[in-house]
């Protein structure tokens, strides 16, 4: 029997997940099917020689996510649009940042958690791949506006 924390542990790590996962489609061109099979495979939970392990993730969370991600790609994209400045198109963003707001857009338009736990975790995965930056900020902002558009109720 897992933990609460141990529960809220995978599901962050499926959430980071998912954005590399959607990265690595864009890039390569993978279906959803290969990239889960490869991830679940390959990366939850594995352990390398210099002793670093892999979170075990939330198998459930990351596969809705990444599905939600491609069915709903074009409302999020045009939400994602809506809340970045005029002059930043999302196709001119850096891919990862992109895959990170198709991740929290498909748990904004189709999750279960709250806006603000979806907006907390992914500021929290901005971290993870720019920890000196000014990006965190930036996906914060972002977000928020995101979230208030696919669910005001919850503001």
């Amino acid at each position: 029997m897992t933990s609460a924390a141990e529960r809220r542990q995978m599901k962050s790590a499926a959430r980071l997940y998912a954005v590399q996962a959607l990265f690595q489609m864009e890039q390569s061109g993978q279906s959803v099917d290969a990239v889960c099979r490869e991830f679940e495979t390959w990366r939850f939970g594995a352990s390398y020689e210099e002793g670093e392990e892999l979170a075990e993730g939330d198998v459930e969370l990351f596969r809705a996510t990444l599905e939600g991600a491609v069915t709903w790609q074009a409302k999020i994209d045009q939400m994602t649009d809506r809340a970045l400045v005029a002059k930043w198109p999302i196709a001119r963003i850096d891919p990862t940042l992109r895959a990170l707001f198709r991740a929290a857009g498909a748990e904004l338009v189709d999750g279960k958690a709250p806006p603000k736990v979806v907006i907390t975790e992914y500021v929290d995965v901005a971290k993870a791949f720019f920890p000196e930056g000014r990006e965190p900020k930036f996906v914060n902002a972002v977000l928020d506006h995101m979230a208030r558009e696919a669910r005001p109720e919850a503001f």
